[in-house]
C-alpha cells in the first residue's frame, strides 16, 4: 500500500499552475495575429510589390536592384567606396536612419562594419534638371540602405521608392 501527502503549499503551487496554463492557451486562441513584412508597399491601387534586397555582388547586380523600384542609371558607377557604419549617430545620420527605417532597413545592427557603397548616376529622375544620384549601401551581398539624392546643395534625398 502506497500513501501520498500534499502539503497545502504544494497544492495551492499546482493550482497556480493550472490557472496560468489557462490563461495561457485562452489568450493563445484568442489573440489575432499580424502578419508584417518590411519588404512589401502598397501602390495606389492597393496592389502588393515585393523588392528584393539580397543576392547583391556586383555593381550589375546594384543595377538590377534599382531597376525594382523604376530608376534608370548609368551602366558604370560614378563611386564604389568602402565606408564605416558610425558607432554613434549624430543628428544627421539618425535621420538618415530614420528614413531607412521607412523603407524597411535599419542601419543600427551595422553599426562599425565596414561596407560598400555603390553611387549611380540616375538617368530619369521626373520634373527635375540637375544631377541626381542613387546610394546603395551593401553588406555581405545584401542591401542594407541607401537613397535617391540630387548633387545640389539645397536638393534632396529620399529613399528608393520614387
Amino acid at each position: 500500500m502506497f500513501v501520498y501527502s500534499l502539503r497545502a503549499s504544494t497544492v495551492k503551487l499546482v493550482g497556480v499552475v493550472c490557472v496560468a496554463l489557462t490563461v495561457l492557451i485562452t489568450l493563445i486562441a484568442f489573440v489575432p495575429t499580424y502578419a508584417v513584412s518590411s519588404q512589401t508597399s502598397a501602390t495606389p491601387n492597393d496592389a502588393e510589390v515585393s523588392y528584393s534586397y539580397d543576392k547583391v555582388k556586383s555593381a550589375e547586380d546594384v543595377v538590377s536592384f534599382l531597376s525594382q523600384f523604376g530608376w534608370q542609371v548609368s551602366a558604370e558607377p560614378v563611386e564604389v567606396k568602402q565606408v564605416t557604419v558610425p558607432a554613434e549617430f549624430d543628428k544627421i545620420f539618425a535621420a538618415y536612419n530614420e528614413m531607412q527605417k521607412e523603407q524597411g532597413l535599419n542601419l543600427s545592427k551595422y553599426k562599425k562594419k565596414e561596407v560598400t557603397r555603390y553611387t549611380f548616376a540616375v538617368t530619369n529622375y521626373p520634373d527635375y534638371q540637375g544631377t541626381v544620384y542613387a546610394n546603395v549601401l551593401v553588406y555581405r551581398n545584401r542591401v542594407i540602405g541607401g537613397d535617391i539624392c540630387s548633387a545640389d546643395v539645397s536638393g534632396f534625398v529620399h529613399g528608393f521608392e520614387k
